[in-house]
């Protein structure tokens, strides 16, 4: 069977490497409405079933062509939103012959032109595609020549306060210039491995009522019921975290009332700290969401993610739903750095390299990055501009908030929003001043808002 997202991920691919500098894209961002109109016209021609004609009547696509989600400079350009029936076996051989010949041409403006169209074109399809993965415990990219063509795609969920034009201004990419469909290219994710959850319609059901995201955090506790333990392996001091043999049903049940807490202010997400969970927490909580009645456990967050804990040389958070599903484990993937004792020891730590990454139609895409992921600026930026995150949640546990507040600038600057969370818990003695503040949100607000609205801290607990 055909795969219309497998002709797209070749043509992109033909695209991107044959742009040996980017300023193909700077050009085209500024392409002259006679040249774009040529280009048009040459699609039309080899693919009139892409554009609405004097006797399309009432065909209801035609209606579909001004919805939202389409660019308005491009809404009078007459192209259909095509359904799965119209991708007949002679649209195929049509688009293959005219894709064969521009790419032979090396038509770099008529190529991108035509992947605007399709991006168009195929928004009703990609919904459909977001409505189906939606089912799905997890997704895997719409192509399946992802491998030989080094790009994935996936339909773009929108998001309400992105930019229509983002990062048009700061990045000369392929993928500035469509909307409906994310692309991935895999130069620019690297060796990292990532898997998708498109969230179902009512995982956020306040969001369709007020367009809102409330996101609940807690800096959980003052003490450490951890310790932590160095070694040496190949030269090299590194540390492990070590949970004592315990009863830890009292700060499980701090974290539960926490979560109960965060669904009477009807939050949709809550998230804890790192390293303050233990070897019990995940099973603890799942047990008390599954015990709920409907009623009850329908007020609980839709995203619940747990403390991370360390274990087996994993350092990892536990994302579960409000029925106590375990959704995905996130992983650390950067190693901290800890300075005592007159030295260093790294984190012992292997990573994964799993990213796992959230979809909501309005939100956008959601990250997990726990603590020194997010200030390994390499890393968040890899993620960031791989997938356009729109929302990253950061899990830390950390002497102090400088180097994250740092890195916030960094996000604004793509439209992506952080939650940071810190812990008292990591407070030592000597760095109080660090502990101003132990939480952030940083959004991103319109030109015409007030400033102070983008930076919301959060004071450091009551006798701290």
């Amino acid at each position: 069977m055909k795969n219309i997202f497998d002709n797209i991920a070749q043509l992109c691919s033909f695209v991107i490497r044959n742009s040996t500098d980017d300023t193909v894209f700077v050009r085209y961002s500024c392409i002259s409405p006679e040249a774009r109109n040529s280009c048009l016209i040459k699609i039309r021609e080899a693919l009139p079933e892409i554009f609405i004609t004097e006797d399309c009547g009432g065909d209801p696509r035609v209606n579909k062509t001004c919805e939202e989600r389409v660019d308005e400079a491009r809404a009078d350009e007459n192209i259909l939103r095509l359904g799965s029936d119209d991708l007949t076996d002679e649209f195929y051989r049509s688009f293959e012959a005219f894709s064969k010949r521009i790419c032979g041409e090396k038509d770099m403006f008529l190529m991108i032109t035509l992947l605007q169209v399709l991006d168009e074109a195929l928004a009703g399809i990609l919904l459909e595609k977001i409505d189906e993965f939606q089912n799905d415990s997890f997704s895997v990219v719409l192509n399946t020549n992802r491998e030989t063509t080094g790009v994935g795609l996936l339909p773009r969920c929108s998001c309400i306060w992105e930019r229509s034009h983002r990062l048009s201004h700061s990045y000369n990419r392929l993928d500035n210039f469509l909307f409906n469909i994310l692309l991935m290219e895999n130069s620019i994710l690297g060796e990292l491995i990532d898997k998708h959850y498109f969230l179902k319609k009512e995982t956020f059901p306040s969001f369709a009522e007020n367009r809102k995201l409330t996101v609940a955090t807690s800096p959980l506790c003052l003490d450490r019921h951890f310790h932590m333990e160095g070694y040496e392996k190949d030269g090299v001091r590194y540390f492990r975290v070590i949970y004592p043999e315990m009863d830890y049903s009292s700060d499980n049940e701090i974290i539960w009332r926490k979560i109960v807490k965060a669904g009477e202010g009807q939050c949709g997400i809550i998230v804890f700290p790192e390293l303050l969970g233990n070897p019990q927490t995940t099973d603890h909580i799942r047990r008390k969401l599954k015990e709920l009645d409907d009623e009850r456990r329908a007020r609980m967050p839709s995203l619940i993610i747990l403390p991370s804990v360390w274990e087996k040389n994993r350092n990892y958070v536990t994302v579960l739903d409000r029925s106590g599903n375990v959704i995905c484990r996130q992983d650390k993937q950067n190693p901290f750095r800890d300075e005592r004792d007159g030295g260093a020891w790294l984190e012992g730590i292997r990573s994964n390299l799993v990213a796992n990454i959230f979809h909501y139609e309005g939100i956008g895409r959601i990250a997990i990055m726990i603590c020194k992921d997010f200030l390994t600026t390499s890393y968040m930026e890899q993620l960031m501009r791989c997938f356009k995150l729109t929302l990253i949640i950061v899990p830390s546990f950390s002497t102090g908030s400088y180097d994250f507040r740092q890195s916030f600038d960094v996000c604004a600057h793509d439209d992506c929003n952080v939650v940071w969370i810190n812990s008292c818990a990591a407070m030592e003695k000597g760095k109080e001043a660090n502990f101003e503040n132990i939480g952030y949100v940083r959004k991103r607000v319109g030109r015409n808002d007030d400033d102070s609205q983008k930076l919301c801290p959060m004071p450091i607990c009551e006798g701290a």
